[in-house]
């Protein structure tokens, strides 16, 4: 009779126990699009990053979003940004592909491991080198990449001797035409401060690098060509500093055109100022590249591949 009562029991807290359905599995595929639209900011430039169409990125996030029943991005007709809830899932997201990464990494490529010793200009290492080692990072876990930031001329110098695996450098189209691989190419251009008036004054303000740079070399030639009297007002080998000076509007500086921000305009002959050159970002590496500086240097050709795409 009491065995019969325990049953009983047992069977009426089963009833009264509600269905709980197994959690839902997330997809890395879909946690990748969805990370790349948080860095981004973008659905249409995110799809172009994970190589689908923008319907389908779409069509991916609103599965997540009814996956975890909740909203992840608040759109407008410019951009998108995170919920709350959606800098919560962010970090999860990292750390799961960063993971995902590692022990693929560890079976597929057990032996790819190693120092890679890179060198880049201060311009490059600020502005893209970080995405580059980041992306990097997440396909290479198990690869350490040294990274060295000096002016153009003694990176190649460093590579040369054998001090770099391989390095960045900014050349002007006609130097070196059998030195490296070029990469890509850009225009400079003279950058003053939206609504500024540095490029008024007389002697003109510049904010250039140190001597040996490229582009302080042309902009300073350009404008004793033009006979347009300058001051050198900043001389400094960090790209920030140059910016810095640019945006309290004391001086006008040569810069790539992709370097310019919301806060910058593009100064030329209307303001008085003469046509800078186009420059080559090339790749220089040692004759005996091992496998893992290989590595390194397939994925700087493909992000300056994706970059060049954008830009056309």
């Amino acid at each position: 009779m009491i065995w019969c009562l325990s049953s009983m029991l047992l069977i009426e807290d089963d009833m009264a126990s509600p269905f709980r359905p197994p959690l839902p599995v997330l997809d890395n595929d879909v946690l990748r699009t969805f990370v790349a639209i948080a860095e981004t900011g973008n659905f249409s430039t995110a799809a172009e990053a994970v190589l689908r169409t923008p319907s389908a990125v779409s069509m991916q996030i609103k599965k997540l979003e009814e996956q975890l029943k909740t909203t992840l991005f608040l759109r407008d007709a410019r951009s998108v940004t995170l919920t709350q809830h959606g800098e919560v899932l962010l970090s999860y997201a990292r750390r799961m592909l960063a993971l995902s990464n590692e022990a693929v990494a560890r079976f597929v490529m057990p032996d790819l491991a190693g120092v890679v010793r890179l060198g880049a200009p201060d311009d490059i290492a600020e502005r893209l080198l970080p995405r580059i080692l980041k992306d990097f990072a997440e396909t290479f876990p198990s690869i350490m990449v040294d990274v060295t930031v000096d002016m153009s001329s003694s990176l190649r110098k460093r590579v040369e001797e054998g001090r770099l695996d391989l390095a960045l450098f900014n050349c002007h189209p006609r130097s070196f035409p059998n030195f490296g691989e070029v990469i890509h190419t850009e225009k400079l251009v003279w950058a003053g401060a939206k609504c500024g008036n540095a490029h008024l004054r007389d002697p003109l303000p510049i904010s250039v690098w140190e001597e040996g740079c490229v582009w302080r070399q042309d902009a300073i030639t350009q404008l004793e060509r033009h006979k347009r009297h300058y001051r050198v007002a900043y001389a400094s080998a960090h790209s920030m500093a140059q910016r810095a000076a640019v945006l309290a509007d004391l001086a006008i500086a040569p810069f790539p055109r992709s370097y310019l921000t919301e806060e910058m305009v593009v100064l030329g002959p209307q303001e008085g100022l003469p046509e800078l050159f186009s420059f080559d970002v090339r790749l220089l590496t040692t004759p005996q590249l091992a496998i893992p500086s290989k590595a390194v240097a397939e994925s700087i050709r493909a992000f300056y591949g994706q970059l060049t795409r954008a830009a056309a």
